[in-house]
């Protein structure tokens, strides 16, 4: 299908998923469309992060399908390609240096260079060149370090569970800006924010997740 075609970017369809007894997503549907912040709210344990560990799949649902760009996760692909991601607290080598760490996880890919992993950095606000190891950064610049990660391969679509953890106010208004930014360029962001300011100012449209079903708000 030709992408200049496509409106849908990710389907969701009849999606159920359970551990064990735990029934976490029943029946959920949803089509979410391109170029658009799509919000996710919810209290914790209503199954928001379990939905995005699906859409990535990083985990399979019990029943139903979720489509990516019209592939089917777990059947046509394993893990989306076209896809940044940052889930629950960025994990990454406390000893080496932010650029390293993005170094590492660019070259299970091969897609890009120093210059964009630098330029990647440098739009979050971190300095590419500082020496200081992971471990010794606060929970703001791991915050940080993890949107780099996310968006440093130019993805079309982002998945950014709580983005704006651990940062103070102006880190909040920094990264506001580079989503919208993002969105400018056409990206489709599902975004999940226990901040009504952020819903509020960045998404096209609001979703609620309450016990694993998904409605929509506006």
């Amino acid at each position: 299908m030709d992408k200049n075609k496509r409106d849908i970017a990710i389907s969701l369809q009849h999606v159920y998923k359970s551990f064990g007894d735990e029934e976490v997503l029943h029946d959920v549907n949803h089509n979410f469309e391109e170029g658009k912040i799509h919000g996710i709210v919810g209290n914790n344990g209503s199954g928001k992060t379990v939905l995005f560990k699906c859409i990535c799949g990083f985990l399979r649902p019990t029943k139903g399908r979720i489509l990516v760009d019209y592939q089917q996760v777990g059947k046509d692909v394993d893990f989306p390609e076209d896809m940044g991601i940052i889930i629950e607290t960025p994990g990454f080598l406390p000893y080496a240096t932010g650029m390293k760490n993005l170094q590492i996880l660019a070259s299970l890919k091969r897609k890009i260079t120093s210059k964009e992993i630098t330029d990647a950095i440098r739009r979050v606000g971190l300095d590419p060149h500082m020496k200081k190891p992971v471990a010794k950064y606060s929970l703001g610049m791991r915050q940080r370090l993890g949107i780099a990660q996310a968006i440093m391969e130019d993805p079309r679509i982002l998945i950014l569970d709580e983005p704006f953890n651990g940062l103070d106010k102006h880190g909040v208004f920094q990264m506001r800006q580079l989503i919208k930014e993002l969105k400018d360029q056409g990206k489709t962001i599902l975004l999940a924010s226990h901040n009504p300011a952020d819903i509020e100012e960045l998404c096209d449209s609001v979703c609620e997740m309450d016990r694993g079903r998904l409605t929509v708000v506006r």
